[in-house]
Parts: structure tokens; sequence; C-alpha cells
């Protein structure tokens, strides 16, 4: 694991452009804390309004339902930030977060975030555009899950993967290889349909497991599927 002690902000991507000092001032206001794979970084019922950096490791945004059905609403990887909506808006945690890896975070305070903010501009139009995103993809995904049935909903999510994913060949190798249950969670069905349509799928040579990957073969064919059941034109 990355030791805390020479860890940096320099690759967080929010932080892109400040400059060297700038980037020394953060990493001597964050708090620095390691993760063990599977250990709770943030609780949903926490009343902290941090924000957090994730400077090395993987961890995924999660709820739980009443029956304790476990919803997945995305992953965070080196580089990224997240609980920016409490450190905004004062208001509860939205999600828990929970190390996939072992994993480096750096947290700011409140107070610090705001700090940040009004000194470098370009900070906050960057959180702007990646809250514009994050409402465009559950747009899409609530479309989805009112009008899609599961096979396909599987379908979308692999898209949307594959698209994170792409090469020059019309290919997508997703990597690590998502399991069953994370693409569940994803889409609100079972483990038994993701795994019949992964069935399917390489039946028709459109999905491919490799020992480390899944290969999406053919892009075309998959975005095709996908566009006539949502009735969207080429």
């Amino acid at each position: 694991m990355t030791n805390t002690k020479k860890a940096s902000l320099g690759g967080i991507a929010l932080l892109s452009d400040l400059p060297d000092k700038a980037i020394d001032d953060l990493n001597q206001r964050c708090s620095w804390r390691t993760f063990q794979s599977g250990e709770q970084i943030l609780d949903r019922q926490s009343d902290s309004c941090d924000l957090y950096f994730m400077v090395s490791g993987r961890a995924r945004v999660v709820n739980y339902s009443l029956s304790g059905r476990e919803v997945t609403f995305n992953d965070r990887e080196g580089g990224a930030y997240f609980g920016e909506l409490a450190a905004l808006d004062g208001e509860p945690r939205s999600a828990n977060v929970v190390a996939l890896d072992d994993s480096v975070v750096a947290i700011l305070s409140q107070e610090g975030f705001h700090e940040m903010l009004m000194a470098y501009p370009q900070i906050p139009v960057r959180i702007l555009k990646d809250l514009a995103k994050i409402v465009r993809i559950s747009t899409d995904r609530i479309m989805d899950l009112s009008t899609l049935g599961a096979n396909n909903r599987v379908h979308a999510e692999l898209l949307r993967l594959a698209v994170k994913n792409l090469s020059d060949d019309d290919t997508a190798h997703i990597s690590p290889i998502p399991i069953h249950g994370d693409i569940a969670s994803r889409v609100s069905t079972t483990r038994e349909t993701v795994a019949r349509v992964f069935s399917d799928l390489t039946r028709e040579r459109i999905l491919k497991r490799d020992s480390d990957a899944l290969i999406i073969l053919n892009i075309k064919k998959l975005t095709q599927i996908v566009q006539e059941v949502r009735g969207e034109d080429d």
C-alpha cells in the first residue's frame, strides 16, 4: 500500500493545474487515512461534511435497502474525489463508500474545501461539470429502470462500461472483470439474470471472458441492441 508519508494530492484530477505550492499546502491541511479492502470509508449516517480525495486504490459508492439489498452507484479510483455534496451544502451524506482495494485517502475539512473553491475558480467549474455528468448518467439509468426489461438493462450497463474502455478495433477490455453481483446491483436485477445475459452474449460472439478482462468483441452490435430497445436512431 502507498505510504501516506510519501503520498501527495498531485495525482488528483480536480487539482491538476494547481501550482506546486497550493498542492503542498493542501497536503498539509488534509488528514490522511489508509483503508483495507472491504473497509468502510464513509458512512451514510455520518454527520461529517469533509471532502475525500482518492489518492490510491479503488472504492465503491453504494446504498442498502431496508432488506439489505446493495444498490451500486459507481466506483471511484485513484485520482478521483467524493463527498462533495455534503461538503457543498452541509446536508447529510447521500451514500456509503467502501474500499474495494487497499486505499489511501486524503480528507479535507469543509472549511478548507470552501476556501479552495474561493481561491481557485477553475475548481468549482470542474465540480459543476462532474455533477452535470452524474445527473446525465442518473437520468439515463432512471429511464432504463422505468422502460427496459432486466436483460436489456444488463446490455445497457455493459455498454456504459465498454464506452469507458474502448479500443481502436471496435472492442473494449473491461478490467478488473465485474462480477455478476456488481452488475446486478447496478441495474436492479439478480445474479442469475446477469449470468444468463452473459451466456447469451458469449454465444452470439459479442462477449468473451479472458483471464484478466471482460472483452466486448463487437461494440457496434451491442450498441445496436441497446438503441433498438430504447427506440433510438443510429
